[in-house]
């Protein structure tokens, strides 16, 4: 039976969710009308999605009781015909909208936003359909994402920032493939991979095949079956950049945002690589190894003080833009700046 009551010691009286809230709710048999799957993490908006159409459809047919609607095709009148079409030879029916804005910003366009609110609204007491929304970012002032309050919910699928929470993960995700991990082994992990949650999951793999089937793995099998891909494309980022390889740099960039590296990970990176440039041109000491400090002083030697100042700007402008400021996909924003800083 469709639940629309409040989970107990969920936050925001049941209206926000993290994934493993929605997860524990979905395995108690509390389905709510309506879910926002609101978040920059992929595997955690897959995995949340699949959780629900599990719930919801319990075995019964795609074909009848599932549409996927995306936002560029989208009216107000096709989602309100797919909510108020009844389930077939089953108890309910999914309705899964997803690809808001092609361009990747926050913003809805005003009728779809109208639409979803109205939808969140009328959801509310009726027990045939389940609207999911997929957006991998949201503007929290938006009276249509404000909609998602219990009975329905926002669930926050963003990924783990903090150490212990990105160890968590990976604790809970060797637990999954079966592989014991030694001491320290998951915090060596986070500390070189970082918060990227598919990439985690494939370094964890090769350290198991790496350590043997049966044995537990190790900070050494760590080092030896993974790559600092933080630090290390970075570095090669910035090495293309400050060459003039244009195509290069663009290329790196394009690898390391379809490796699960979020864009706003990537420019803060290079704004805090920048920044460590324009001090080491002039002349202050930093921070690390002598290998860290030469690699510094041989980037620098290529800019001016001016050109510095002028790629920091284009880096702020970046900000801007990933933020929804201006019409330019986010991507493609990513890139302009990285063709633009290898000039």
């Amino acid at each position: 039976m469709l639940w629309v009551g409040p989970s107990p010691g969920s936050r925001a009286g049941g209206g926000t969710l993290k994934t493993s809230e929605l997860k524990k709710e979905l395995a108690q048999g509390r389905i709510r009308p309506a879910y926002l799957l609101a978040g920059s993490e992929p595997l955690f908006r897959d995995e949340c999605l699949a959780a629900i159409r599990e719930a919801v459809l319990a075995g019964a047919s795609e074909d009848f009781n599932l549409d996927r609607l995306t936002g560029d095709r989208l009216s107000a009148g096709i989602l309100s015909d797919s909510l108020q079409t009844l389930p077939v030879m089953a108890e309910r029916r999914l309705v899964v909208v997803s690809h808001l804005d092609s361009r990747g910003r926050a913003t809805v366009r005003e009728e779809l936003a109208e639409a979803l609110l109205k939808a969140v609204k009328s959801l509310e007491n009726q027990q045939e359909a389940v609207m999911v929304v997929v957006v991998p970012k949201v503007d929290k002032r938006s009276r249509w994402v404000k909609a998602f309050k219990a009975p329905a919910a926002l669930v926050d699928c963003e990924p783990p920032k903090k150490m212990p929470d990105l160890t968590r993960f990976i604790e809970g995700d060797a637990k999954r493939q079966g592989v014991s991990l030694g001491s320290g082994a998951a915090e060596h992990l986070a500390e070189r991979i970082g918060p990227q949650l598919l990439v985690l999951q494939g370094e964890l793999a090769k350290a198991a095949l790496l350590a043997g089937e049966g044995n537990p793995v190790t900070r050494e099998h760590i080092v030896i079956s993974t790559c600092d891909v933080a630090e290390r494309s970075i570095w090669d980022l910035t090495d293309a950049i400050g060459q003039g390889h244009a195509g290069s740099a663009v290329t790196q960039l394009g690898q390391m945002l379809a490796s699960g590296s979020a864009p706003e990970a990537v420019l803060g990176a290079l704004a805090a690589h920048f920044r460590r440039l324009a001090r080491v041109r002039g002349g202050a000491d930093i921070a690390g190894s002598p290998f860290i400090r030469r690699r510094m002083e041989g980037q620098a030697r290529r800019y001016s003080q001016k050109a510095l100042r002028t790629c920091l700007e284009r880096i702020h402008e970046t900000d801007a833009a990933l933020k929804g400021v201006g019409s330019l996909p986010r991507d493609m924003a990513m890139e302009n700046l990285v063709i633009d800083l290898s000039r």
